[in-house]
């Protein structure tokens, strides 16, 4: 072959078109596609609400959205109940209900407050309580003020629905009419009850 043959054939070689042909997605690549895949799912399932309507920022699930609701019926009637017994009860009788050696005796398992004749408990912080009482077979010398005297007629039955149905205590709810009922009932009585006189209450 001369050498000006060769020459062409080097020539031709170089000015050739490139050319694409199959090749292998690196592994690098794949692996991380799924973990953005993987983290993007995760990122839905706990900040996108799965398409609810009823899911808005901040809210990240209709769960999360529920805790914000306010509270109905019952469930707020002892929420209300709650907030008024931890104000207004709670420095005597203690937050669990347990009350304080010598000084208030207990609502869990008391028979005043799970009485079946809610009189008894309602007239109780109407007008106080003076005198001995016998709680859960222990007697006790109280001089307990008319706590309840100036609460609506909602907050009071809410308390003592609250003490009703909490620390494992379980009884008929006490209803703002009961209250009023009561007070009207009392309205002369000005002094503190004995626990004998709320025991003749029928």
């Amino acid at each position: 072959m001369s050498q000006n043959t060769k020459s062409i054939n080097v020539r031709g070689a170089v000015d050739a078109e490139p050319t694409a042909g199959p090749a292998n997605v690196p592994i690098w690549m794949m692996v991380s596609l799924l973990v953005l895949f993987f983290a993007g799912a995760l990122y839905f399932d706990s900040e996108g609400g799965w398409f609810s309507q009823e899911v808005y920022a901040p809210y990240r699930s209709e769960e999360q959205l529920a805790l914000f609701q306010p509270a109905s019926g019952a469930d707020r009637a002892l929420a209300r109940g709650k907030l008024v017994f931890e104000q207004v009860c709670a420095l005597c009788h203690g937050v669990d209900g347990l009350g304080k050696p010598g000084q208030a005796p207990p609502f869990v398992g008391s028979e005043w407050v799970l009485s079946d004749v809610p009189a008894r408990l309602i007239r109780i912080p109407l007008h106080g309580l003076n005198g001995p009482i016998t709680v859960k077979g222990e007697q006790w010398a109280l001089a307990m003020p008319a706590m309840g005297a100036a609460m609506p007629d909602e907050d009071l039955a809410a308390v003592l629905t609250y003490m009703r149905n909490s620390w494992g205590n379980k009884a008929s709810e006490i209803t703002p009419e009961q209250v009023a009922a009561e007070r009207a009932a009392t309205a002369s009585h000005s002094q503190p009850w004995t626990s004998d006189e709320l025991l003749q209450v029928k």
